[in-house]
């Protein structure tokens, strides 16, 4: 016996053994197709025109053919019941030796097909007596035999009638890393990421009509930029170079602005090597959006005019229940300064502090500020201890310090401070935007004294991309740019408590298979 039929279940066995049983009987236990007529939630839609008068009825009715997965059955004698689950819901097949035969009944139904396995079934349909539509099947094709058994829930009353569910597929973890059997046994898994599609599809179309332009830039970058991150990095092997994953795309996007385009977006996959919370994935997925000749005044209406639609769209109401919490995208959004939220919170001003003060005024209210990092990141860690946890409703945090804001235009009012946004909800930021820097000697200056700080050991620092500051030498326009989390903003739109419940396949710590 191999190492591998040593590490089976004894219910893996088993169902091995009914694949040897399925082939020696002369059936395909992996046929190439299927031909599907009907999705159920359509069946269940049309019913009425589609329903035979009684289950012996077998002419002059519309013939169905529905594919998916064999979920419960009921077996009893000559006939049984069982439901199908495809990519649209669950319907009720029932079947009879009498129409597929006694040994497709009696051998390969009843003892050859469990619970998982996906199926085929051709038939009309008609109602039970206790009112639920169901298919009569007519015939009955295994279309991929299951090998490993299906978590299915299983209900019992206790003694105080109380309902107690064994079984179940609840497990976090076992859920995410097992993505794929969490979206069959939990359907309603499903509806969140239908939902965040849609959510995108929204944000493109949005876009899309106002004529700005879908583009893609390079993940793998020499010089990575864009934002305060630390970088993945990899090798190339043919050009011998050392290469990141982009942390952001936005200095690729500002070189087509520079090019001529007036309005360029990208969905993108970025990469930060940062810690796994209930916020962060280190691989993740952002738009942002590079509009000419509009400042981060422009882009506040904008962000709130698209995310006001988009929860219309999602729950018929500018209103989304998350958490304990409803939280209302009508717009316009409060505009709140931030050191004005901090100093409502702290009681102090922060705005015109030494370092020194700073250390104090943190130590005063339990904070650790890291000595090797800048003061915007002082500023910025003061913020999200005592005020970021506090904003549930979207609010536009505004005007942030030059220090912290590296690739943002000053202030028209205030050159200590420059023309920028985060969009705070539910606690956490969901976007942030500038009225983009386009004067290449400020860039230089800024960027010069951010590699100043990565060399004393503040990793998340940018350096100095010399070919974006060429690019802004040949004169980009004024022009806004926003980044918007759609990870995160789907967390929202779907009453999702962590990044883990969007994400198909989250980062997770390696299992051991197979026992290695």
């Amino acid at each position: 016996m191999s190492q591998n039929e040593l590490s089976l279940s004894e219910q893996q066995q088993i169902r091995i053994e009914k694949l040897k049983e399925l082939r020696e009987a002369g059936v395909n236990p992996y046929p190439s197709s299927f031909e599907v007529t009907h999705h159920t939630d359509e069946i269940l839609r049309n019913e009425v025109a589609l329903l035979a008068e009684n289950p012996e009825q077998t002419e002059g009715v519309t013939k169905v053919s529905v594919a998916g997965r064999l979920m419960t059955r009921r077996v009893m004698g000559k006939a049984s019941f069982f439901t199908v689950q495809d990519s649209k819901g669950t319907i009720q097949v029932y079947i009879r030796r009498d129409d597929i035969g006694s040994d497709s009944y009696n051998h390969t139904f009843k003892k050859l097909i469990d619970i998982g396995d996906i199926v085929g079934v051709r038939g009309f349909l008609f109602k039970t007596r206790t009112g639920e539509t169901t298919v009569h099947a007519e015939e009955f094709v295994l279309l991929s035999k299951c090998l490993r058994p299906v978590p299915t829930p299983k209900e019992v009353e206790n003694e105080a009638g109380e309902t107690i569910v064994y079984d179940a597929f609840s497990d976090k973890e076992q859920r995410y890393r097992q993505r794929y059997v969490d979206l069959f046994v939990n359907p309603e898994v499903r509806d969140v990421f239908r939902k965040r599609s849609k959510m995108v599809r929204l944000m493109r179309e949005i876009m899309d009509d106002r004529g700005f332009l879908e583009v893609e830039t390079p993940i793998l970058q020499p010089v990575y930029g864009g934002a305060s991150a630390k970088p993945f990095v990899t090798h190339h092997n043919a050009l011998d170079m050392q290469l990141y994953l982009r942390i952001a795309n936005e200095l690729y996007l500002k070189r087509l602005i520079v090019g001529g385009f007036d309005g360029v977006y990208e969905f993108s996959k970025d990469f930060r090597n940062e810690g796994l919370s209930r916020f962060h994935n280190p691989e993740f997925t952002q738009v942002e959006l590079y509009v000419a000749y509009k400042d981060y005044r422009w882009m506040m209406e904008f962000v709130e005019s698209m995310l006001e639609r988009i929860a219309v769209e999602l729950h018929g109401s500018s209103k989304v229940s998350v958490g304990g919490h409803v939280i209302d995208f009508q717009a316009p959004f409060p505009r709140v300064p931030i050191f004005e939220a901090i100093q409502k919170v702290i009681g102090v001003d922060l705005s015109d502090k030494s370092d020194t003060d700073l250390f104090r005024i943190a130590k005063e209210h339990g904070l650790e500020l890291d000595p090797n990092a800048s003061r915007g990141k002082w500023i910025d860690d003061f913020f999200g201890e005592f005020v970021e946890p506090t904003l549930i409703q979207p609010t536009f945090m505004v005007d942030y310090p030059v220090e912290m804001s590296p690739l943002a235009k000053k202030h028209t009012e205030n050159d200590r401070l420059v023309e920028r946004f985060e969009l705070i909800c539910n606690g956490k930021e969901i976007a942030n935007a500038f009225s983009e820097l386009n004067d290449p000697l400020d860039q230089r200056a800024r960027l010069e004294t951010q590699a100043a700080l990565r060399g004393k050991g503040d990793e998340e620092a940018m350096g100095v991309d010399e070919d974006f500051l060429r690019a802004l030498e040949y004169a980009m326009p004024p022009a806004a740019g926003v980044g918007i989390g759609i990870d995160r903003l789907a967390m929202i739109m779907t009453n999702s408590e962590s990044i883990r419940d969007v994400l198909f396949f989250p980062l997770m710590r390696p299992e051991h298979l197979d026992g290695s």
